[in-house]
């Protein structure tokens, strides 16, 4: 396959896994791309040249960049020794015992390939050790240090790797050679990236001086920083673009960088394009993970000498001795920090940092790397064994972090990775004492109150002659209001909030029902009309039902349907001047309007009884269900009009009204000490996003 297409394809599975996982929770999004890359590789015989070198700059460099970005730079410095102690000694550490542990098991492979394979299996992926380290609740000191250590292991265990095949190879090591090399190459290289990007914040700093502030330029300048620093520092300098580029990621997203302050749209800009580029790299990695199975596991599956369930008692062992070493590791640190410190050494919590090390495409890429032949022209010795292993270790520790913590934690969270969620609070420059503070929210709870000032005040504005527009803007904030409580909803296997919405939902559509019956005996529409809307009325309450079995999650056909029924919609307001005439087309305008009519009595009716008050239905579900019967009626209203210049002038007027008031909530927020100033930048961030948006889609309008 071709280069373009084979790019194209990845980036089509890509947008697939991330539809599967939303309707296949219990799995993450990086396991479902590994499904997917092994069905492409299987059924579709997609082969992908895979090089370390184009590997880790296409891929590691930038994701690791933006890694070092997010990162809490305050915790990371206050535990820089320990973090530092185990991105080095603990990856050491783990090459020895599982090298011997490997050696012992598999005799024929020497022991340094041993040692090779054990160093190439020592480095996690970071942010699916930070994610998963935050749904578990580890305490605060070992989430940061597990995740601080995640960020620059990659470069030991790559060493460790080098040094292993090197002495494979070769037949000789000279431990101060490797000592030296070590050294050479971690401080040059954080030393690198410290004045690297340091220069080219400057440079950036210039530009604007000089009056060059292209936010597009700017842009593409700091997602080519990653690139650029990790060339010179590997090819031209010799030590570890790795840390390069994590030290920059460090320092390119402080409060310090002024022409960040001097250009404000540039942070939003930057953050969204990060986000495509996490997004899009990091489905590929897993998926090029998948693609590869077959070449790590192939000749190990067709081998006589060893049979394939020989070779997946390997993996286990291995994974478990690797899975022991981390959580003593873990478990010692504890012991030592509670010795200085107020705390508590808990084997539990070393056991989820344990699991949570979850090992990711840089191990697999790493171990293809391994040479098919030694100096003299022999095969290296166990070469395949070694593919398999590794191969197996990286799936392995994905299947028991899915199935162990929530076990453990007796939690229902789906594991994520770097990539299958966005960062929504930058909380790097955060001080400590705020997190301590009682008064202080959620970023989830102040973007909530931030919309309901701004329905509350888009409600004020609501007149007779502005209806259709309020409720639109009003249905938005609706929607967005109802996002962010669904994703504090992730307990229960179907959160109270969409159940409330379901059944008060069955509730109006029986409503609509009621109405369209007393209708039909009035005579006042035809029999076709009438069959064909309570056929479809039906088949929504059918629709619900299925939605409260499947945890309210809709089937493929009710997505279809509720496209085909938004394009009929369409259709009606574009061949409403052609069609005001026809009975048929009023008559299924009238019964729009009448059965919207109905299902709002009848679900006021409903929730006015009092059994039903006390049930305490969500208030926001039931606002939100009266706002969209009253954007009905209002939507047939409008059809009768010729008011549409009208209709955006007053949206646009509501809309900026509603941006204000958001604004308004931010400073309120602010004031009273319920948000930081980094939480109060976020906010005002969206605004200003979400503003330049709606004029982006106003001007094209016109």
């Amino acid at each position: 396959m071709h280069l373009v297409e084979a790019v194209l394809f990845l980036m089509a599975l890509v947008i697939v896994s991330n539809v599967l996982s939303h309707y296949i929770v219990a799995v993450p999004v990086s396991l479902i791309q590994v499904a997917l890359g092994l069905g492409a590789a299987l059924f579709f015989h997609l082969e992908i040249n895979l090089a370390t070198d184009w590997f880790m700059l296409l891929f590691i460099a930038p994701l690791l960049f933006y890694d070092g970005r997010n990162f809490p730079r305050r915790e990371l410095w206050e535990l820089r020794g320990p973090i530092i102690g185990n991105a080095i000694f603990l990856v050491f550490v783990t090459m020895l015992v599982g090298g011997y542990l490997i050696h012992f098991l598999i005799p024929p492979m020497p022991l340094p390939a041993s040692f090779a394979l054990a160093a190439i299996l020592s480095p996690t992926d970071p942010i699916a050790v930070q994610s998963l380290a935050k749904r578990v609740h580890l305490p605060k000191g070992v989430l940061h240090l597990v995740s601080g250590e995640s960020l620059i292991n990659d470069a030991s265990g790559l060493i460790g790797f080098k040094y292993g095949i090197a002495a494979t190879m070769t037949g000789t090591f000279v431990l101060g050679n490797a000592v030296r090399d070590f050294f050479y190459v971690a401080i040059v290289g954080a030393l690198a990236g410290l004045v690297l990007i340091s220069l080219i914040n400057l440079s950036r700093k210039w530009l604007l001086q000089q009056g060059i502030n292209d936010v597009i330029l700017h842009t593409i300048l700091q997602v080519l920083t990653p690139f650029f620093i990790y060339l010179v520092v590997d090819e031209f300098m010799h030590a570890s673009g790795v840390i390069a580029v994590v030290v920059a990621g460090l320092l390119s997203n402080t409060r310090y960088n002024r022409y960040i302050a001097a250009l404000p749209e540039l942070r939003i800009v930057s953050e969204r394009t990060w986000d495509i580029i996490v997004y899009t790299l990091n489905g590929i990695i897993f998926l090029i993970l998948g693609i590869e199975l077959p070449v790590a596991m192939t000749d190990t599956i067709a081998d006589h000498e060893v049979s394939t369930f020989q070779a997946l008692g390997f993996v286990v062992v291995v994974y478990l001795g690797i899975l022991i070493v981390r959580t003593l590791w873990i478990y010692g640190y504890m012991l030592l920090a509670k010795r200085s410190k107020e705390g508590k050494a808990s084997w539990r919590a070393a056991l989820l940092s344990g699991i949570s090390g979850v090992r990711g495409a840089i191990t697999l890429v790493g171990v293809l790397a391994v040479p098919a032949a030694l100096s003299n022209g022999d095969a290296f010795p166990e070469r395949s064994l070694m593919l398999f292993i590794a191969a197996g270790v990286v799936v392995l520790s994905l299947i028991v972090a899915i199935i162990a913590l929530p076990l453990v934690t007796r939690s229902v969270a789906p594991l994520q990775t770097r990539g299958s969620t966005i960062v929504t609070d930058d909380s790097g420059d955060q001080d400590d004492d705020d997190s301590n503070d009682i008064r202080i929210i959620s970023l989830s709870q102040a973007q909530t109150f931030v919309f309901q000032m701004a329905v509350r005040r888009v409600e004020s504005e609501r007149r007779e002659t502005n209806q259709k527009a309020a409720l639109d803007l009003i249905a938005e904030y609706q929607y967005l209001i109802r996002r962010l409580e669904l994703a504090e909803d992730t307990g229960a296997a179907i959160p109270p909030l969409i159940q409330d919405e379901l059944d008060l939902r069955k509730v109006g559509v029986q409503g609509e029902l009621y109405a369209l019956d007393d209708l039909w005996r009035d005579n006042k529409i035809m029999s076709k009309s009438y069959a064909k809307a309570r056929k479809q009325l039906q088949h929504r309450l059918n629709d619900l039902d299925s939605m409260a079995k499947r945890s309210g999650r809709p089937t493929f056909r009710m997505l279809f349907e509720r496209s085909a029924l938004r394009l009929s919609h369409w259709w009606y307001t574009v061949a409403s001047e052609q069609n005001r005439s026809h009975r048929f087309f009023n008559e299924r305008l009238f019964i729009e309007k009448e059965t919207a009519k109905g299902g709002l009595k009848y679900l006021s009716q409903f929730l006015r009884q009092k059994e039903n008050k006390a049930h305490n239905y969500n208030r926001q579900v039931i606002y939100a269900l009266i706002v969209q019967y009253r954007n009905r009626i209002a939507s047939v209203k409008a059809l009768n009009t010729h008011k549409s210049t009208q209709y955006e002038q007053e949206l646009g007027r509501l809309r900026a009204i509603a941006f204000a008031a958001e604004r308004a909530a931010i400073h309120d927020l602010t004031e009273k000490g319920y948000i930081t100033m980094t939480m109060a930048q976020k906010l005002n961030q969206n605004v200003n996003f979400t503003e330049n948006a709606a004029t982006l889609t106003s001007l094209e309008e016109v």
